[in-house]
């Protein structure tokens, strides 16, 4: 089965796993796991921040710092199709008690008018707005880059107007491989940021929470709250760090893979995709007469798996288990899968 349902199924290497045996180990929720403490240093110096805590997970990292930026009755603007607000089993509400004030974005980029335009007045009839949340590279907006002079002026208006700007960095390698602009400029107009491992950069578990000393503080305790705290952790911390150290670059190649599958797929008719907008390893398109479900219910038997949602896209996404020869496999097996259910089309093999 050629997998393209997420980069969430990228399995470790023999390097890393062998670097996550031989890992030190420690009490981390005490401070002293010594490979957890390198992973939080690293982290911090790579973005430039005070300091990093290790999390179980990128939506344990968003959701923590929600927690710790708001306070009950507070609201949140956001994009609208944003990880945090779809994908996180309505935590905000359910762990923190805030409000979420939606904003359509392109493909998930707002801008500071939008912000403007959303953020309540001083008047005990209305919530307090607390926070503004980006999503750097944007899932739903098919692997969206957000342009580092809209985010600084995101974060400009959010700071003359008292609000904490939070990144849900996900992807944020992913960004910079793209842009070419450092994880450190993509930090440097944000209050905290998450990073996440488990995705383009392949570590099995973990993500982290980064930001100033008071915040990541604030961070700890709430971390011990929801339940994140953890043992022995610099296993899974050793191979956390050697994705930072070893896997950043090889990013560029998923997105390559990204565009040359979105350019064969857009030589097949009946498939509406833009491959212009295949910024990262995220593709998302949609079949002409057939639902994203349907679709991928099928292409399974083909031995490609990708993902299909209710709204009838189809979503694909390179990872580092997916090699050139994949993609024109997969890209093939689409073709092949169409031509089999439309007699006589007239889409060429990929």
């Amino acid at each position: 089965m050629i997998d393209l349902i997420s980069d969430t199924v990228t399995l470790p290497t023999p390097e890393m796993r062998k670097a996550m045996a031989e890992a030190e180990v420690g009490d981390s929720q005490r401070g002293e796991d010594p490979s957890v403490n390198r992973l939080q240093e690293a982290v911090a110096e790579f973005l430039g921040k005070d300091a990093a805590l290790f999390l179980p997970s990128a939506t344990m990292a968003n959701q923590i710092a929600f927690k710790v930026h708001t306070r009950p009755g507070d609201e949140i603007i956001i994009d609208a199709a944003s990880h945090a607000v779809h994908y996180e089993g309505g935590a905000p509400a359910f762990l923190s008690g805030t409000m979420i004030c939606p904003v359509e974005g392109d493909r998930g980029v707002f801008t500071e008018e939008d912000v403007l335009a959303n953020v309540r007045p001083d008047d005990p009839h209305a919530p307090r707005t607390r926070l503004v949340c980006v999503e750097n590279t944007h899932n739903q907006g098919g692997g969206k880059v957000w342009p580092l002079g809209k985010l600084m002026a995101v974060s400009d208006i959010a700071r003359r107007l008292g609000l904490a700007v939070h990144t849900d960095g996900s992807r944020l390698m992913n960004a910079v491989m793209a842009s070419g602009i450092s994880a450190r400029e993509y930090a440097y107009p944000v209050d905290s940021v998450t990073l996440c491992f488990t995705k383009g950069l392949g570590a099995p578990v973990g993500a982290a929470l980064a930001g100033e000393k008071d915040f990541i503080k604030e961070a700890r305790r709430v971390q011990q709250v929801f339940g994140g705290a953890m043992r022995q952790a610099g296993i899974i911390a050793a191979g956390a760090l050697y994705a930072l150290e070893h896997h950043v670059e090889r990013l560029a190649e998923d997105h390559v893979h990204a565009r040359l599958l979105a350019n064969r797929l857009a030589d097949e008719e009946g498939i509406d995709i833009d491959p212009a907008e295949v910024e990262t390893n995220i593709i998302y398109f949609r079949i002409n007469g057939m639902t994203g479900l349907d679709f991928v219910g099928r292409l399974k038997e083909y031995g490609v798996r990708m993902g299909g949602y209710r709204d009838g896209r189809v979503r694909a996404v390179t990872h580092m288990n997916i090699s050139r020869a994949d993609v024109l496999k997969a890209a093939h097996a689409v073709y092949e899968m169409l031509a089999d259910i439309r007699p006589g089309t007239s889409a060429q093999p990929s």
